[in-house]
């Protein structure tokens, strides 16, 4: 039936929970593609049919059928692909400029490819602001504290603070930071908040 693929594909859409991104389905995408392919060279015989010989009503019902089915198809199919891409954007804003392994698994190379020019401009429009730049990123949910207490989860090794002290991220050790140091650190799981 025409269509059913597609359907498949809003029906994945909507059983995938909010902020994760299931695998990208390239055998679905190209399945409808090709069914896609195979209406649209029904319909130019068709059409060429009519021109020449003045065809009956049922080629005519036959052409819209297939017409509509193509639309629903690319409807379907821009849903699927403008959802992932608005959850790949929403994760550059929660993770950053570097996805988890397992998300970047899921992308398909177009989305590998378009989450690096979104990072891209992103990045660059971030430059532009103020004589310094902003980092929008920095804050996601604004700040009760300038500083809090962060515990480290893994080795990372020293790193330098903006006001040119040096920290040594160790497995489990406690430290006193300003959020905007480690509000990055924190949303990439290598530092986690002390309540």
């Amino acid at each position: 039936m025409f269509g059913e693929k597609a359907l498949d594909l809003i029906r994945e859409l909507h059983r995938s929970r909010d902020g994760t991104l299931g695998p990208y389905n390239e055998d679905v995408v190209r399945q409808i593609l090709e069914e896609m392919q195979i209406l649209y060279e029904a319909n130019q015989e068709d059409v060429a049919q009519v021109v020449q010989n003045d065809s009956d009503q049922s080629s005519l019902t036959a052409i819209q059928v297939r017409h509509d089915s193509l639309q629903r198809n690319k409807r379907c199919l821009l849903a699927y692909l403008y959802n992932r891409l608005m959850k790949i954007r929403d994760m550059r804003w929660e993770f950053g400029s570097v996805l988890p392994p397992d998300i970047r698994r899921n992308m398909s190379e177009r989305e590998v490819q378009w989450f690096s020019n979104y990072n891209r401009s992103l990045s660059s429009y971030m430059r532009s602001i103020g004589p310094r730049g902003l980092d929008l990123t920095q804050d996601l949910k604004p700040p009760q504290n300038v500083f809090i207490e962060v515990r480290c989860v893994e080795d990372r090794g020293e790193i330098e603070l903006d006001d040119g002290s040096r920290i040594l991220l160790k497995k489990n050790s406690m430290h006193f930071l300003p959020r905007s140091q480690c509000e990055r650190l924190i949303r990439q799981g290598i530092l986690k908040q002390v309540a």
